[in-house]
């Protein structure tokens, strides 16, 4: 969700001195305000009333928003001790909240359900590749977690160590993330999907001391191994040679073979299964280390953010009781986040078990065996919340309304979006053909950092605009500043930027406090500023626009990717769209757009190009126009859905795209190189 900001972030804010700047000469906008979206959708009347958060919770936070997370605190979680202060800001950028308490987040989000009586609720579906499917509710998911601690204190593990966790998207994967936070040690999830050399490099970084894996998983119907990854990675000859990992467990999932390292390697079966089933959960300090979760850094040394406990909770709790309106009695929620991710650990691990949610886990790809897997999932299991991201919503458009019509997905009432920012024509596909054209959308902005959602609208009170976050949640300070750090008037662009602390903020980079202060804290003093480019419409609503180093300098003009891409996608022929800047002897810089057209579409050639060109200078005016633009059959994006621009970039300036191993399917360049030379 978000990388080093670089120098490129401060040549984005270059002034351009626009005629016109509410800022005066010399203090342009760090982007053009070039569209603008009149469609508002209030919530029903019906909606309204029931609603779990009302307009008056915001009131509430303003008045004093340490005091408002504190009361969210008690509300929401169980406490072992209560805490005696709700924040020490006394050393920034090092935030501790709630300071004093003691919590156990397993308790939290399992025995405490158990013990209320709510034993016999569904905690998970999950939902296997191959169509295999189990259910745990709440009694018998506390009793696999309290044998898995079991298990893992037997292997040596104790409060404040690091396992590391390489799992797919199966049920082991939450009982093991838990088992964790029980007894105090520390997990560090490393996606499924990345090499033996990432793993390596994040135990090493980790000074991990268990691993837990799995023999492999499926995708798109064929088994996919995992284990020779970490065999690999602990065989790996470098920096020192040695490891801090002691032992391995690994889970039966697909029944491949798997190379055996006696004394080493233990089945989840004979350990956590033959582990007892009493643990007691004891309360860890609120600022105890939760977890490490890596992001790509630009040093390309991986980047540990840190998340605590009490705070993280807290937040992670509340907004996604707020943000979905959650009814754990009656609701079905289903997040398809793989919990490599933030949102996989947020919404998935904890916040949904905290809150007593019932909710749906899948292990697959959207397209196996066919097309309409997840309408299919959510029709058997009545699934009311659904949480996904852009790159898949743009997919099914791609594919066609046609599949999803055919399925019965009545039981759908709030849709979220996370991961970037979600093209207008997206939202109003996802609303219309998904929602039947009466869920609200909640539209989440936050990032691996801020650890919980920050800018969503709530679905009982905010009148949603397609393709905007719209406002700070409830106790949260978000603003959009210019190159000095002050505020932008309505109707123009700047820096996201948080003003004041936030309960499930980071507490650092494991190990690296000074590139902690350096990343995020140095170019606003006194503020939190990861990169992203926004803008506040006339209304005071946020729209994030994209990474400001993705701004492209056109003639003077700065323009956001992301406005041109949203344009792109509002002609009936385009599914997704990616745009980059490339150097021009006489604008500086053009724009370049590939893009994927609809399955229903007909590429005509020079004639789509001409009238798509011509569509984006009638949506958002002629400097916007690209220069080039070519169909290409897919997009280079990561695992988890983000579009890698930098090499489509490097295609746009004719140089060979650089490193394409982190891609979801690494062949994507060569294909659209291919297409290219055509």
């Amino acid at each position: 969700m978000s990388q080093d900001t670089t120098s490129a972030v401060v040549d984005a804010s270059a002034s351009t001195g626009q005629p016109g700047s509410a800022k005066g000469a010399g203090q342009g906008d760090a982007f053009e305000n070039l569209l603008h979206e009149t469609r508002k959708f209030a919530p029903s009347p019906e909606f309204a009333a029931d609603a779990v958060v009302t307009a008056a919770e915001y009131e509430d936070a303003n008045a004093d928003r340490p005091a408002f997370w504190a009361k969210k605190a008690r509300e929401l979680l169980t406490w072992n001790k209560d805490f005696d202060q709700a924040l020490d800001w006394s050393n920034p950028p090092f935030a501790k909240w709630f300071v004093g308490g003691e919590v156990n987040a397993a308790y939290n989000a399992l025995d405490r359900h158990v013990e209320n009586g709510l034993g016999d609720r569904v905690a998970i579906y999950f939902e296997g590749e191959p169509g295999d499917t189990s259910t745990y509710t709440y009694a018998q998911l506390t009793e696999e977690v309290k044998k898995a601690a079991n298990a893992f204190e037997s292997l040596g593990v104790a409060k404040g160590d690091r396992v590391a966790v390489y799992l797919p998207m199966i049920p082991e994967a939450v009982i093991t993330l838990l088992a964790c936070a029980r007894i105090g040690a520390v997990h560090s999830v490393v996606f499924g999907g990345f090499s033996s050399e990432a793993l390596r490099s994040r135990i090493d970084d980790a000074e991990a001391k268990l691993v837990v894996t799995a023999d492999g998983t499926y995708r798109r119907g064929k088994p996919s191994a995992l284990k020779p990854a970490v065999d690999e990675a602990l065989a790996h000859k470098g920096d020192g040679d040695g490891h801090t990992v002691q032992n391995v467990v690994v889970v039966k999932r697909n029944g491949q073979d798997v190379d055996w390292h006696e004394g080493r390697d233990h089945w989840w079966a004979d350990t956590v299964g033959a582990a007892s089933a009493e643990h007691t959960a004891v309360g860890h300090d609120s600022e105890h280390p939760l977890f490490i979760l890596y992001t790509s850094g630009t040093t390309g040394k991986p980047k540990g953010i840190l998340h605590t406990t009490g705070g993280y909770l807290t937040q992670t709790a509340y907004t996604h009781r707020a943000v979905f309106d959650l009814h754990p009695e009656t609701d079905v929620y289903w997040c398809t986040a793989d919990v490599g991710w933030v949102t996989g650990h947020s919404y998935v691990a904890y916040a949904p078990l905290v809150n007593g949610a019932t909710q749906v886990m899948y292990e697959g790809t959207p397209d196996s065996p066919h097309q309409g897997r997840w309408w299919e999932i959510i029709e058997k299991y009545k699934v009311s919340i659904l949480y996904t991201a852009p790159t898949a919503i743009r997919t099914f458009m791609k594919w066609g309304r046609e599949i999803p019509d055919k399925y019965d997905l009545s039981s759908l009432r709030v849709l979220g979006s996370v991961g970037e920012s979600i093209n207008p024509e997206a939202w109003m596909w996802y609303r219309k053909v998904i929602g039947g054209d009466k869920t609200p959308i909640v539209d989440t902005w936050w990032q691996t950092e801020t650890g919980a959602q920050m800018i969503a609208p709530l679905p009982g009170v905010t009148a949603t605009k397609p393709g905007s976050a719209q406002v700070p949640l409830p106790g949260i300070a978000v603003d959009v500043v210019d190159e000095m750090g002050e505020s932008v008037p309505n109707g123009h662009g700047g820096f996201l930027v948080i003003r004041e602390p936030w309960p499930a903020m980071l507490r650092g980079i494991w190990g690296d406090p000074e590139r902690f202060k350096d990343t995020y804290w140095s170019r606003f003093e006194t503020m939190y500023f990861a990169g992203d480019g926004a803008k506040k419409d006339e209304d005071g609503d946020i729209w994030l626009l994209g990474r400001v180093d993705d701004v492209m300098n056109i003639s003077g003009h700065r323009l956001s990717t992301t406005e041109i891409e949203s344009a792109l996608v509002s002609h009936p022929a385009v599914a997704e769209a990616a745009v980059v800047g490339a150097a021009d002897e006489t604008t500086g810089q053009a724009v370049v757009a590939f893009v994927i057209l609809r399955g229903d579409a007909v590429d005509s050639g020079d004639a789509i190009v001409q009238e798509l060109r011509n569509h984006v200078g009638k949506e958002i005016g002629p400097i916007a126009k690209p220069k080039a633009i070519l169909v290409v059959p897919e997009l280079p994006k990561t695992r988890s859905g983000k579009i890698m621009r930098r090499l489509l970039k490097d295609v746009a300036e004719g140089r060979d795209p650089g490193d394409a191993t982190t891609l979801s399917d690494p062949t994507i360049m060569q294909q659209i190189a291919a297409s290219l030379r055509k």
